[in-house]
């Protein structure tokens, strides 16, 4: 890491001098360092591959907009393309989990990767029962390895303060560092899959694959197969489909979460597989938390606050549960922050998502943390998770250049109004039929006979 940083200084250094500094010499050294970015961070798999994959996903105004696109795809290489491990190696930790020989569990098992990823790789295999089956296994010693890239982490992060300088590489590794161990363990997150494919049983526009319990241990996951297009052949189809694809993703990481108090915090171009059919697959559910009846109604009161721009009633709510002292002069910037990330959701008119406003969302949350009367900011785990989501589900949009009445959806879920859009009206026949149960926004439940 430490060479690759210097190299990168040396080009960096080297350029400034041959060029004096012009644009272009610029952002082409961003560009070489992208590149060698990609490769620290492939090589280091696990916490810090996690770096790359979300700037692959959310544009946070570091390069110039001629080179944007350039970037965005160097670093996309990290959102399935990991360099694969030899599939000895990996069999070993099958067998270790399961036991036995591999013939013992599956009748076929392909040996090269459909992906590999930052913590594991997935294999299509065939049980003995003939199902058709994803082979998802954690790489060999990949716990170890993450401890060890964990206390590294910052050196690696120097090749992006490069590109991006003034950036809080700090909090990043940080943040990487509390989320990535509930990542490691994949019991934890079959149960989590196992959930919320009870949830989206039959959904008309919505897949999360079963999970064949029998054969997930704590480095191995195995559910149904799914065969779908990844995010960059998505990028590629009509507005409309387009369009339909972004309202899709909308009502699955910010909508449902609201209705089923399962909350998956991972939206990146990875993560869901676009299906002929029209439908979208969801994958990775080990960034997930459970909702009780108090966190759903801070949720829903904090965010009907921002929706009516009310920054005295979003202070209440945020000092009733602790997140703040009380502070008049904190109401309006920490408004402003909430607004920047969730403001684009209460539009009411038609709306194509700008990919660049994760900038400022970004630029407001780091104002807001360097806020000298926020020192005792402590926002719930419920609060950064859904912000989480709703900056990199911008993100996604943005690629997608989706367009719709974001607000239509979000007053759903927000004020038990009815659906006006076409897949709205078929997720609410989904629920009347059966579906999960469904919170309202005081907290309420309507269920349906099918809800877990």
């Amino acid at each position: 890491m430490a060479g690759v940083a210097a190299s990168v200084a040396a080009r960096s250094a080297t350029a400034k001098a041959v060029s004096g500094r012009s644009e272009t010499a610029a952002a082409n050294q961003q560009l070489k360092a992208a590149e060698a970015l990609v490769k620290v961070l492939g090589g280091m798999r696990g916490a810090a591959m996690k770096v790359g994959q979300t700037l692959s996903a959310v544009d946070v105004g570091m390069v110039p907009e001629e080179v944007r696109p350039r970037f965005q795809e160097i670093l996309a290489t990290l959102q399935q393309d990991a360099e694969p491990v030899s599939f000895k190696a990996l069999s070993k930790v099958i067998t270790d989990d399961l036991g036995g020989r591999l013939s013992d569990h599956f009748a076929d098992f392909d040996e090269e990767p459909l992906a590999a990823a930052s913590i594991g790789q997935v294999h299509r295999a065939t049980t003995r029962d003939g199902q058709d089956v994803a082979v998802k296994v954690q790489y060999p010693g990949i716990t170890e390895a993450i401890q060890a890239d964990l206390k590294n982490l910052r050196l690696a992060l120097r090749l992006l303060d490069m590109i991006a300088p003034g950036i809080n590489t700090g909090a990043i590794a940080d943040e990487i560092r509390e989320r990535i161990s509930e990542e490691l363990d994949y019991e934890l997150e079959a149960t989590n899959q196992r959930a919320m494919a009870r949830v989206y049983r039959d959904h008309p526009f919505i897949v999360v694959p079963s999970v064949v319990t029998d054969l997930c241990r704590e480095r191995v996951i195995v559910s149904e197969f799914i065969e779908g297009d990844r995010f960059a052949d998505a990028k590629l189809r009509s507005q409309p489909e387009r369009d339909r694809l972004g309202e899709i993703l909308v009502r699955f990481y910010i909508s449902g979460p609201m209705r089923h108090r399962l909350l998956n915090g991972d939206p990146h171009p990875g993560n869901a597989l676009f299906l002929a059919d029209g439908r979208v697959a969801f994958l990775d559910f080990g960034f997930f938390k459970r909702l009780s009846d108090a966190e759903m109604t801070s949720l829903i009161d904090s965010t009907r606050a921002v929706h009516d721009g009310d920054a005295e009633k979003l202070m209440e709510v945020m000092v009733a549960m602790g997140a703040l002292e009380p502070n008049p002069a904190l109401a309006q910037p920490f408004l402003e922050a909430y607004d920047a990330i969730l403001g684009w959701t209460f539009v009411e008119e038609e709306l194509r998502v700008d990919g660049t406003r994760t900038g400022e969302m970004m630029r407001r949350y780091n104002q807001l943390q360097g806020h000298d009367d926020f020192d005792s900011l402590a926002l719930p785990a419920e609060h950064l998770v859904m912000m989480r989501s709703a900056m990199l589900l911008t993100g996604l949009l943005g690629m997608l250049e989706a367009s719709n009445n974001w607000s239509a959806i979000t007053r759903e879920w927000l004020f038990d109004e009815p659906a006006v859009t076409e897949l709205g009206l078929l997720e609410a026949d989904f629920l009347a039929g059966g579906g999960p149960a469904v919170s309202g926004p005081s907290g309420s439940t309507r269920s349906g006979s099918g809800a877990p």
